[in-house]
């Protein structure tokens, strides 16, 4: 009897089978960090989308900030022949090898996020992300508008530019709209200093900068958590942050519009001003991979829209290159509603201390 029973198992457990994986979609993510709660939300989307329940199978690398390990990670997908390899890139240059090897191999390369600079635009075959140069001209022009409505003069303006991680798109994009409107306007930009998109460095420079410049009033923060450590840094040396610049107060511009913290601070005043940046590219993504399956043709770019937001009143609406962009007037209901799109609770940022974006 003991023997039959211990056969009937056997014959039970080799009847079992492993669901059916040949028709799913093989997909290779290089995803450069889980540095800041816009990564955090952005890794989400990719992984929340290309599921097998959709048809898809998910290899994921989080490269930790190096771009060798992104390499590396291409490389493992080109070898264990995926049907295409998806790159959030942490820097623009350096991709013309690796890019060529995925071409040669026939696997469609989609960029995402920040862009790459490569000699041959065929070396991949589509991006898709933010306009960082109009994010940072709308933050720019949301400025100056504000200031005018206030009587304050362009050259009364003291800027501080605490920049993300240099040579990343986001930061080059934001960088250029302020150095766009100090031309065009005359504000007086006193720095531009590296905080990596974090809170603890955003902490750092904005320590530093308090003590090299006391007349700053406006600090551009090129993301939200490099805000919230600028925010601590004044806070604790007894600096208020607001946008009674005329009174000593230090008016904070920021990027991002992830987390409710953000917007919250809006509300409270403790932020101005926060031109949205859409993490959510996990169904943009999959939409080209869809067309590309159908033999479709698809834009070489691809632009997310986004909005710009504040507490403030006074400025209903920007006009930049001919084009009128609403300015959405943040309330307590408003936030409720993004926060239930977003779902942040699913994007806890564990990892504040590395470079971002």
């Amino acid at each position: 009897m003991i023997l039959s029973f211990s056969s009937c198992k056997k014959e039970v457990k080799e009847e079992k089978t492993e669901p059916e994986t040949d028709n799913l979609i093989v997909v290779g993510f290089s995803q450069l960090g889980a540095e800041s709660d816009w990564r955090a939300a952005n890794t989400e989307s990719m992984k929340s989308v290309f599921t097998e329940k959709n048809g898809y199978r998910l290899i994921f690398d989080d490269a930790q900030q190096k771009q060798a390990n992104q390499i590396t990670s291409v490389r493992n997908f080109i070898q264990q022949e995926v049907d295409y390899i998806v790159i959030a890139p942490v820097t623009e240059k350096g991709w013309d090898t690796v890019l060529k090897e995925a071409k040669d191999a026939n696997i469609p390369v989609i960029i995402v996020d920040r862009r790459v600079d490569v000699s041959d635009e065929s070396l991949f075959t589509c991006w898709v992300g933010s306009d960082f140069e109009l994010e940072g001209k709308k933050m720019a022009e949301w400025l100056y508008r504000f200031t005018a409505e206030h009587d304050i003069a362009p050259e009364d303006v003291h800027i501080a530019n605490i920049q993300g991680t240099i040579g990343a798109t986001a930061q080059i994009g934001r960088t250029n709209g302020l150095r766009w409107a100090v031309e065009e306007y005359g504000f007086d930009l006193l720095a531009e200093v590296p905080g990596e998109f974090t809170k603890a460095r955003g902490y750092e420079a904005m320590e530093s900068l308090l003590a090299d410049y006391p007349d700053i009033n406006v600090v551009y923060c090129e993301n939200d958590n490099e805000a919230f450590g600028a925010i601590e840094a004044c806070e604790a040396v007894g600096r208020i942050v607001g946008t009674d610049i005329q009174n000593g107060e230090i008016m904070i511009l920021s990027f991002d519009g992830v987390k409710e913290e953000a917007l919250t601070d809006v509300l409270e005043g403790k932020i101005a001003c926060i031109g949205e940046c859409n993490p959510l590219h996990g169904p943009r993504v999959e939409s080209l991979i869809a067309r590309l399956e159908a033999d479709q043709s698809i834009s070489k770019y691809t632009y997310v829209d986004e909005e710009i937001f504040s507490a403030d009143e006074s400025i209903e609406s920007l006009l930049i290159d001919n084009t009128v962009y609403n300015v959405i007037r943040l309330t307590p209901e408003y936030v409720e509603e993004r926060m239930e799109l977003f779902n942040v609770g699913s994007y806890t940022n564990t990892n504040q201390s590395q470079d971002a974006y």
